[in-house]
């Protein structure tokens, strides 16, 4: 009997999920937006240094000399200690000490944990809410679209600072004295969470009245799926572009709106200190002449903030071809 008569081996399940993993990998390699990723240095430089951060905060109890959120760990008679490079400068305090004989580097490593996290589940929090809203506005429209549109016009007389400050202050006025560090951390997402939903609703309600009067809805509603499943397989995809734009830029304002927070003595404690704590702890003693305190953490936020504005602003170019 030939090879050419021979049954074929059946295709198994798991080789057909790897080729189709590997043709969406190299439809990726291949695609526009990573060769414009690959031609920007800049873009490339920005994406390795917040990968850089986002390292550094999951790694931080590895790259830390000590846990700066451990009492038992401080030693006043640490504080105030200059940078290592410096003439009064100790081992193993690279970037100094803080007021309580906290390390600065370790303090930066720490509090880049806080920030991140309140940013990213921020970030989360005003993303859900705001697709949401925009789906149900966009695809049923009607009093229910004004009423979401309107409530989002309001919200936009306002600056998304006092918004926070707002959440924030109400939670406090409630809960008084029974917040803790990670009950703060819970109520600066929420208070960030809600400040920044509108961008999400009004672009993905424009998309939403755009898609849904295009034919493969049409046909969805034609074969009888329910809106829910319409908008969210069929509709919510096609308005994703948009949205992770907006989700990168906002991820710095998050981040910023924290900071801005900690730094006003309304967000994170003393005894959990992000990076806007940390500004706010050093620039007591900016003109006492430990510098080292307020500096570091400030440079630490700054270009965290320039790298994750850079990749906004790439993105947003690549996915729009009208900007290239």
């Amino acid at each position: 009997m030939s090879d050419a008569a021979l049954p074929s081996k059946p295709e198994t399940s798991t080789s057909r999920a790897g080729s189709s993993s590997n043709g969406r990998l190299k439809r990726l390699v291949e695609g526009d937006l990573f060769y414009s990723f690959r031609r920007s240095r800049l873009t490339m430089l920005a994406a390795a240094i917040t990968a850089l951060f986002f390292l550094a905060a999951i790694f931080a109890p590895l790259l830390s000399v000590q846990n700066p959120f451990d009492p038992a760990q401080l030693q006043l008679m640490n504080s105030r200690i200059a940078p290592l490079w410096t003439a009064d400068g100790q081992s193993p305090f690279l970037l100094g000490t803080d007021e309580q004989g906290r390390d600065v580097l370790s303090a930066i490593l720490y509090g880049l944990r806080i920030s991140l996290v309140v940013g990213v589940l921020g970030v989360l929090v005003s993303g859900a809410l705001g697709i949401a809203l925009g789906l149900v506005a966009g695809y049923f429209g009607g009093a229910i679209d004004g009423l979401i549109m309107r409530v989002a016009d309001v919200q936009l007389t306002f600056p998304a600072i006092l918004i926070a400050l707002l959440v924030d202050g109400i939670a406090k006025s409630v809960f008084g004295d029974r917040l803790d560090a990670a009950s703060m951390l819970i109520v600066l997402v929420i208070a960030i969470g809600l400040s920044f939903w509108v961008q999400y609703a009004r672009t993905v309600r424009g998309s939403v009245l755009v898609e849904k009067n295009k034919d493969y809805v049409a046909a969805a509603r034609l074969i009888g799926l329910p809106a829910p499943v319409i908008m969210m397989r069929h509709v919510l995809p096609n308005t994703m572009g948009p949205v992770l734009v907006i989700a990168t830029i906002n991820l710095a304002l998050a981040i910023i709106t924290e900071a801005t927070l900690s730094f006003l003595g309304s967000g994170m404690p003393d005894t959990m200190p992000s990076l806007g704590t940390l500004i706010r702890i050093g620039n007591n003693y900016l003109f006492s002449g430990e510098w080292w305190i307020v500096a570091f953490p400030g440079i630490a936020l700054a270009a965290l903030i320039l790298s994750i504005n850079l990749l906004g602003d790439w993105l947003r170019e690549a996915l729009n071809p009208k900007l290239r």
